[in-house]
């Protein structure tokens, strides 16, 4: 079982900066590929980016050249640099991570930007 734990969220206004951060911890695993996920109120949960272990990474559309997804394989964490944060952004952000036998999320942090 791997346990996944965001930190970093909080409340900002629009065009502030924030870093999540996600923390993996257990015993003996291998992380294939983490990513960033958010739920806005009243929406779908959504791909907000995504990087393998190789750090190969993707972005939606909407964070593209905003946020920044990278990770620290020595420290099992993986971060969220979030840049010219909109109102838009406002959301519960969840880590996800999938190995070989496993596939976890974290229990989620609320990021909210003020206009």
């Amino acid at each position: 079982q791997v346990q996944l734990v965001e930190s970093g969220g909080g409340l900002v206004q629009a065009g502030g900066s924030l870093r999540l951060s996600c923390l993996a911890s257990g015993s003996s695993f291998t992380i294939n590929a983490m990513g960033w996920f958010r739920q806005a109120p009243g929406k779908q949960r959504e791909l907000v980016a995504t990087i393998t272990s190789g750090g190969s990474t993707n972005y939606a559309g909407s964070v593209k050249g905003r946020f920044t997804i990278s990770r620290d394989n020595a420290k099992n964490t993986m971060y969220l640099q979030m840049n010219s944060l909109k109102p838009e952004d406002t959301a519960v952000y969840y880590c996800n991570a999938f190995g070989p036998a496993f596939a976890s999320w974290g229990q989620g942090i609320q990021v909210t930007v003020s206009s």
